[in-house]
C-alpha cells in the first residue's frame, strides 16, 4: 500500500548494500520497482529496510515506504510488538515437543554463542512435524531480536537448522551430504495486526527446497 511494502525474500539475496555486496541486493531491486519511492529514514544505503533477515534465510519481510511509517515500524520492532515466526527444519528431534529458549547471546566473530555474558535472549518454539529421530519441522518465534538467536538457539538444544553453514558443521554436515545444500530458515509469518488495529498476518508460502 501507500506506507508499507512487503516481500517474500528468496534465499541467497543480500537485504542491503555492504562491503562486498553493492549490487544485486533487495533495496537495488526495490528502489528500481518502487522507482526510490522508499523512506530515506536509514539513508542511501538501507532506504525503508527497519529488519533484516539472513541472506540465506527466506521470507517475510516488510520496508516503509515513508518516514512516518518507517517511525511506526522501528519502534513497533524495538518493543516486539509485531510477532513473528519461522519454520525450520532441524537435525535430531527436540526433546521436549514445545518450550522457551532463555539462554543470552553474546556475538562472536560471525557467530552468536550462548554465554552468561551475553544479551538476554528467548526464543519460543513447537514441533509440527517428526521425521523419525533424525529431523523436526519447527516453528519459531523470537521474543527478541538477536543476530542468528534461532538458528543459535537451536543449536544450543542440540538441534541445529540444517544446511547452516555456521551452526551445523563438520561431521554432521557430510553425514546428510545428500541434502540440498541450502538454509532450511524460512520467515513464515509476521503479525502486523498492533499496526493496523485489526487482524493484519502476512504470511510468505515455504520455498521449494523445503
Amino acid at each position: 500500500d501507500d506506507d508499507l511494502l512487503v516481500v517474500n525474500k528468496p534465499k541467497g539475496i543480500v537485504v542491503h548494500p555492504a562491503p562486498g555486496n553493492y549490487n544485486g541486493t533487495l533495496v537495488n531491486g526495490l528502489l528500481y520497482h518502487c522507482q526510490g519511492n522508499l523512506s530515506g529514514i536509514n539513508g542511501v544505503v538501507r532506504p525503508g529496510i527497519v529488519h533484516r533477515i539472513d541472506k540465506d534465510t527466506s521470507g517475510v519481510l516488510v520496508l516503509a515506504r515513508n518516514r512516518t511509517w518507517a517511525d511506526r515500524l522501528t519502534k513497533a520492532f524495538r518493543e516486539h510488538t509485531l510477532p513473528k515466526t519461522y519454520l525450520a527444519l532441524v537435525n535430531s528431534c527436540p526433546k521436549n515437543p514445545a518450550g522457551e529458549i532463555k539462554a543470552p547471546l553474546e556475538k562472536c566473530g560471525e557467530k552468536s554463542l550462548v554465554s552468561p555474558d551475553g544479551k538476554p535472549a528467548a526464543t519460543v518454539y513447537k514441533t509440527l512435524d517428526e521425521v523419525g529421530s533424525k529431523f523436526a519441522l519447527v516453528e519459531a518465534s523470537p521474543l527478541t531480536g538477536r543476530t542468528h538467536q534461532i538458528r543459535a538457539h537451536m543449536e544450543y538444544i542440540g538441534c541445529p537448522i540444517v544446511g547452516d553453514d555456521k551452526y551445523f558443521g563438520g561431521e554432521k554436515r557430510q553425514k546428510y551430504a545428500s541434502i540440498p545444500d541450502k538454509l532450511y530458515l524460512h520467515a513464515y509469518k509476521i503479525d502486523l495486526s498492533a499496526l493496523y488495529n485489526k487482524k493484519t498476518v502476512i504470511k510468505a508460502a515455504l520455498p521449494e527446497h523445503f
